[in-house]
């Protein structure tokens, strides 16, 4: 037994400071995976990326700044600039080179303009209410960057001891850094720190992410935010880099699927296995950015219509009303038919399309309907069961007093269906022309091969 002086002690030791920190400790305590912070206007933000070299006549900021209207009444909020840096001459590829082999992480490329002309590209952007983020490519550089003869120590090396490209990839024009440099690493998050301050830039996409270790993006991130607070894009498909680096990633097994099943290559089994694997294995607060095309696979894969046919009206939709984060790729608003040449000039032809009415429609529901929003904000996908599960996807995104009822035709069949699980049950409004329609269990609904219905509860 405990003497009444002892009894005294311990319970002086067992303060709330010390339980406090007793629990904290405790290895059993659960604790949010995910310490990063988004900006609060990335809630319910919609991406678009701009390719400067193609986006105008004049391929330049200054012309590009003239369509920044034009953005904001679609209803975009964060702009995506390709690499803005100079390209490298040695080894280029084509006339003009590709924006990612970069030769100066402080430069302005010419061909687009002055430091100036992006100031004020990105000052008009922030006065219409948009945020801009740059192109970052840290995995490699051009052969004629500079550091490449200052620091050669910074570079990998093959095994004859000679610089190298990224192995297996046919990218002659760059080669690849060696994170294992802590003077590499400073440099390299000095230049983006660099872009924050000197032009106010929001954040950055970060080319071939995964390739570059993820302890540096952490560190990048941390000491970004002590500038501004930023939103960080990653070209990978990774769960963990969520956790203290970026805000948002690639969602290519979305992506894939939707091709897959557009080509008759899988049906919506293929979507079951992503949305499920990022249910079960990813954060709460991770987006995953959701899109139907992009400068690469508009480039190298062919464009939207090659990719996706008549399921493109589908994919365009799931990609705004489904969870993610959905990407416009400039000239989608006007059904750009074209690979863009990637080392060459190439300018979109702009004309009137049905996509750029579905666009300012989709973004204008999304943003009125917070279900709907980015993750962490909007509400998780719900299924719906459907009795032709393999032929039509069906959910349910429901928040707070909002809920949005979709359903997808992914197969050129007419599809009747009635739903046996799953709270379809409602009274809702059609996104296509607002007449009202009840759900309930003895309700079936027809949908026409490769058609969506899109149903808001009112409220």
């Amino acid at each position: 037994m405990l003497k009444p002086i002892a009894l005294a002690l311990l319970a002086s030791l067992m303060t709330a400071p010390a339980l406090a920190a007793t629990k904290a400790a405790d290895p059993y305590t659960p604790r949010p995976y995910v310490t990063l912070k988004h900006p609060a206007w990335s809630k319910d933000a919609v991406l678009y990326q701009l390719n400067t070299r193609q986006f105008t006549r004049e391929g330049t900021f200054k012309a590009a700044e003239a369509q920044l209207p034009r953005l904001k009444a679609l209803g975009i909020d964060i702009i995506w600039l390709m690499p803005i840096n100079p390209i490298g001459v040695e080894n280029r590829k084509g006339t003009l080179g590709s924006p990612y082999s970069v030769k100066d992480y402080y430069g302005v490329n010419p061909e687009f303009g002055t430091l100036a002309d992006l100031k004020s590209f990105v000052a008009a952007a922030h006065r219409q209410g948009m945020h801009v983020i740059l192109d970052w490519v840290a995995n490699h550089t051009a052969w004629d960057n500079p550091i490449h003869k200052l620091h050669p120590d910074w570079y990998e090396h093959d095994w004859k001891g000679a610089n190298r490209p990224t192995p297996w990839w046919d990218w002659s024009d760059i080669i690849d850094l060696d994170y294992s440099k802590p003077a590499l690493r400073r440099y390299m998050t000095d230049a983006m720190k660099y872009w924050v301050r000197a032009a106010d830039i929001d954040g950055f996409r970060c080319d071939v992410a995964g390739y570059v270790p993820l302890d540096f993006w952490e560190n990048a991130r941390a000491e970004l935010d002590r500038i501004k607070p930023v939103f960080m894009l990653a070209e990978f498909d990774q769960r963990d880099v969520h956790r203290k680096a970026f805000d948002a990633s690639y969602a290519w097994k979305w992506n894939n699927a939707m091709a897959d099943i557009a080509v008759g290559k899988a049906d919506v089994g293929a979507l079951f296995g992503y949305y499920s694997e990022t249910e079960s294995a990813w954060p709460d607060a991770a987006m995953r950015m959701t899109y139907t095309e992009n400068h690469d696979q508009n480039a190298w894969e062919g464009t939207e219509f090659e990719r996706f046919g008549k399921a493109l009206p589908n994919a365009i939709v799931l990609s705004f009303v489904g969870e993610g984060i959905p990407l416009i790729y400039n000239g989608q608003e006007a059904g750009n038919p074209k690979r863009l040449k990637f080392f060459e000039r190439d300018p979109i032809e702009w004309r009137d399309h049905p996509n750029n009415d579905l666009f300012k429609r989709l973004i204008a529901f999304r943003k009125a309907h917070p279900a709907l929003w980015n993750a962490p904000w909007g509400a998780a996908m719900t299924p719906v069961v459907n009795t032709a599960p393999t032929k039509v996807l069906s959910f349910v995104r429901a928040k707070n007093g909002d809920k949005v009822f979709a359903l997808f035709n992914l197969s050129g069949d007419t599809q009747t269906i009635s739903f046996t699980d799953g709270p379809s049950d409602g009274s809702y409004v059609d996104f296509a022309d607002s007449t009202p329609q009840t759900i309930t269990r003895s309700s079936s609904v027809k949908l026409a091969p490769w058609s969506y219905r899109i149903l808001a509860a009112p409220r």
